[in-house]
């Protein structure tokens, strides 16, 4: 690809929702007088979008602009469509966009991992596209915005907060880790809070993190957890529903995901005759987090903690494709679990 020719045609996957906004933030300010930017930018939902449609707004010239940009939202929705009927005609599309289109799909996908390779769990539905943009590196940029493991927060922390103009202490980006887990999107905010508060000190220390970083959603999950294990409906529903106030359910529902995780490698270590330590060290988490995490793990077996798993993901998959309502199906699994 030239330095002089931009893509016309991107792909960004993953499951990284403050990595997907920033580069998309990024695309818009590229077209330029902030005035024109929102007249040449269109949005459209995968699960509604229509090939006629798409096509109509890809053959659009840009008003003022030197680029008219479109960004296709829930995009595997409509490429799944796409892939019975129309695939000629979309790769046919998308093989001759004008260099005055910037069309952008955002795939939602997560990686996943099995011995010696990572592979993304819905690749395959979309391979056909990736593997035409293989052969068109000309004109189509494939960007991955995979969350980061769990493990890798501190580093990831450690490289955000020197992007924003601060630093911090190698301890402090461990805690602030321990609290948010991998949801980049409530890190970034929290990073940026600290080293606001910090001023002129400008490394963040742990006793910051401590005072500044609200304990009260992890203890929540804790709560809901222990609710769910002692089979106490009215109490989880109560922990539920307080999580629910403070956050959007996208949010709590990755918040959800990455603690029944954390149990099922937890259960997984004490089955195989771990303790507490090897809970500790295995997951790099504090030493609290450690002992919480086995006492709750202690009381589901590893069958029951991988329903509850499989439960969450459809309940995910739901949410995004217009099924049962997020929190009319978090409630339903609550009531199930504490029967």
């Amino acid at each position: 690809m030239s330095e002089q020719t931009k893509p016309t045609f991107y792909l960004l996957r993953g499951d990284d929702s403050a990595r997907i906004k920033e580069i998309l933030a990024g695309f818009q300010e590229g077209l330029g007088d902030p005035s024109t930017a929102d007249l040449n930018t269109t949005r459209h939902e995968g699960d509604s979008l229509s090939f006629e449609t798409l096509q109509a707004d890809a053959l659009t010239m840009p008003f003022l602009a030197d680029r008219r940009l479109i960004i296709v939202e829930n995009a595997r929705a409509f490429l799944s469509k796409i892939a019975k009927d129309r695939l000629e005609k979309c790769l046919e599309l998308f093989g001759s966009l004008p260099e005055t289109t910037a069309l952008v799909m955002v795939v939602e996908d997560q990686q996943a991992k099995k011995p010696g390779e990572r592979y993304w769990e819905h690749g395959k539905a979309y391979a056909w596209l990736t593997d035409w943009m293989r052969g068109h590196n000309d004109i189509a940029l494939l960007i991955d915005c995979a969350l980061p493991d769990d493990e890798d927060m501190p580093s990831w922390i450690l490289r955000k907060a020197k992007e924003l103009g601060g630093g911090f202490k190698p301890d402090a980006a461990r805690l602030l880790a321990s609290y948010v887990g991998n949801n980049t999107l409530r890190a970034q905010n929290e990073i940026e809070k600290l080293i606001t508060y910090v001023g002129k000190r400008q490394v963040v220390e742990e006793e910051d993190v401590r005072l500044l970083t609200s304990q009260e959603q992890e203890g929540d999950i804790f709560a809901l957890t222990d609710a769910l294990g002692e089979r106490n409906g009215k109490a989880a529903m109560k922990q539920f529903l307080l999580l629910l106030e403070d956050n959007e359910l996208l949010e709590l529902t990755g918040m959800i995901h990455r603690q029944f995780r954390l149990l099922i490698q937890a259960r997984e270590i004490l089955d195989a005759g771990g303790k507490v330590q090897d809970i500790e060290r295995e997951l790099q988490v504090l030493g609290f987090v450690a002992r919480k995490l086995s006492d709750q793990a202690r009381r589901f077996s590893l069958a029951q903690l991988l329903e509850i798993y499989d439960r969450l993901l459809k309940i995910d998959h739901d949410m995004k494709t217009g099924g049962t309502p997020g929190d009319v199906a978090y409630e339903l699994l609550i009531a199930d679990l504490t029967r």
